[in-house]
């Protein structure tokens, strides 16, 4: 069998297909953030706090779909940044409770409209309509 035939087979495969999406759809948001000076679970950490409100770091880590260890190190870095602080829990003094500050909701801003252009740039050769219908399909298979 020649390469050719090989890689054209591969190159229809849904599978194989997804997966170059997904990496691009990384490579573009690594870049994208590493230009903000954060990492993706620096956004996924603060989109989950903004969301939920004061939280314990173990749900906080569920609600973002982190490992525990890389919610601590991350919270580290939002706390040093002033985006996020610790403070004891009201409901169970055992635990922390984190929460977003003023600074990290306008920090989450910012980091969103960096991801909005990621969404448009991963999607610009469909129309308006196709990326609705694309974004449909993954919800579906996703479900």
């Amino acid at each position: 069998m020649q390469l050719m035939e090989i890689a054209s087979r591969v190159a229809e495969k849904p599978t194989w297909l997804v997966n170059r999406l997904s990496a691009r759809a990384h490579a573009l948001l690594a870049e994208s953030f590493a230009a903000a000076g954060v990492r993706g679970y620096h956004y996924r950490l603060l989109a989950a706090m903004e969301q939920a409100g004061p939280v314990s770091q173990a749900d906080l880590g569920r609600l973002a779909g982190l490992d525990r260890s890389d919610v601590v190190a991350t919270l580290d870095d939002l706390a040093h940044w002033g985006l996020a602080r610790r403070e004891p829990d009201p409901t169970d003094r055992r635990r922390n409770a984190v929460i977003v500050t003023d600074a990290g909701v306008e920090r989450l801003a910012e980091l969103e409209s960096m991801v909005e252009a990621v969404q448009v740039e991963l999607l610009a050769p469909l129309t308006t309509h196709e990326a609705r219908t694309f974004v449909q399909l993954l919800t579906k298979l996703l479900a």
